[in-house]
């Protein structure tokens, strides 16, 4: 199992960050170790002073595949949830600064947080995803799957053409503007629609 994320996928979150809208999906990894896994505690790491959110839509793929058109895309993903992308912001940042690539900052262990799937089903609308993330209860992110620079197909297609896509891989989809700060004693919950997907303590 792998992790596959997408980068400034919502025009808005790249201009928050200073970034170019990209004119292709912007992939980067986490390895198998990243997954916080059901019932573990997540503990603020050691290596870093300025831990963010990443609230996102997150595929799981249920079909092995390689250079998959973009019209048969949603044949190979069968469930969908809310996941947080931690993100080591400082760390981010200083890597970046000196032209250095920043695993460090994003693949870490537990990085990869993910809600309970619920399945696609015909009667869902996947341009039409509405997600959210509460901190402490207070609405901090949200966003619609409409509002995506690249779609779920288009994005399956892409991976396809660099990583054989295998069953049981997990895709990070992308976040919306609103990512921010979490501390020690904070309180996430992630949400599609009105169901929630996803509840964690940061400790």
């Amino acid at each position: 199992m792998k992790i596959i994320c997408i980068g400034r996928n919502y025009a808005d979150h790249a201009k928050e960050l200073g970034n170019d809208i990209p004119d292709e999906p912007v992939i980067f990894m986490k390895p198998k170790s990243a997954l916080l896994q059901g019932h573990t505690p997540f503990y603020y790491p050691e290596f870093t002073n300025e831990l963010h959110y990443e609230c996102e839509l997150v595929l799981r793929v249920s079909k092995n595949g390689k250079y998959i058109p973009e019209r048969f895309a949603g044949n190979y993903y069968n469930a969908i949830t809310v996941g947080i992308d931690f993100t080591a912001r400082d760390i981010q940042e200083e890597l970046k600064s000196k032209g250095l690539p920043w695993e460090k900052a994003k693949a870490f262990d537990n990085s990869a947080a993910v809600g309970r799937f619920m399945d696609i089903t015909p009667a869902l609308n996947k341009k039409n995803i509405n997600f959210c993330l509460y901190k402490n209860k207070e609405l901090v992110q949200q966003g619609n799957s409409g509002k995506m620079i690249f779609s779920f197909d288009s994005i399956v297609s892409h991976i396809s053409n660099y990583f054989s896509l295998n069953i049981g891989d997990l895709i990070f989809t992308g976040t919306p503007a609103g990512v921010g700060e979490c501390v020690v004693g904070d309180e996430l919950e992630g949400f599609i629609e009105d169901g929630m997907l996803l509840t964690m303590d940061v400790k």
